[in-house]
């Protein structure tokens, strides 16, 4: 499907996703970032906690 997964921490896309679901997807954006230069090591916990609101409020949104 283009490459996309829909990472739902083994939940159907029915069911609730888990807070540890929502960590995880966080944390292999905050990786790309860090992998691709985007992000320093100053400006880690600020952007961290950024994503996960931002992966928090789209999946919990539907």
């Amino acid at each position: 499907m283009g490459g996309v997964e829909k990472k739902t921490g083994g939940q159907s896309a029915g069911q609730g996703v888990t807070d540890e679901a929502i960590f995880k997807v966080t944390k292999e954006i905050i990786v790309k970032f860090i992998e691709v230069g985007r992000l320093s090591p100053s400006e880690f916990d600020e952007t961290f906690a950024r994503v996960y609101r931002s992966v928090e409020r789209t999946v919990r949104s539907q």
